[in-house]
């Protein structure tokens, strides 16, 4: 019971230290963020609130200005259900990413941070 109550204590200071802390937007003309906006309509961040490498992944996604689904696969069973059956384990954070016909489920924040400043940072 003390480790769980001690478990919610620190995420929810990691959770507030993020919102005193939160990067700025990236700030792009009308028509990059469109393009920008309409690429992310194809990436869902499965993720639990206050994992601390969850809230690193959707830093990065706020400071590129990428407005990506989030699913909560911690307190939504179908969404956690969803990421064991498609993805394959229940781990987090994990993108999926739809392209060209095909889902890829990305795990690993830094493999998932690489690969939004590879595809976002330069638009």
């Amino acid at each position: 019971m003390f480790v769980k109550a001690l478990r919610v204590g620190l995420g929810q200071l990691i959770i507030a230290g993020d919102f005193v802390t939160r990067p700025r937007k990236k700030q792009r003309p009308a028509e990059q963020q469109a393009k920008v906006n309409a690429a992310a309509r194809d990436l869902t961040l499965y993720q639990f609130h206050a994992c601390p490498f969850c809230v690193k992944t959707r830093r990065t996604l706020h400071r590129l200005n990428v407005p990506v689904a989030l699913k909560d696969a911690k307190n939504n069973e179908h969404d956690r259900q969803t990421l064991l059956e498609q993805g394959g384990r229940i781990k987090v954070p994990c993108l999926r990413i739809e392209e060209n016909g095909q889902t890829t489920w990305m795990y690993d924040s830094k493999v998932i941070i690489d690969y939004l400043d590879k595809r976002f940072a330069s638009i």
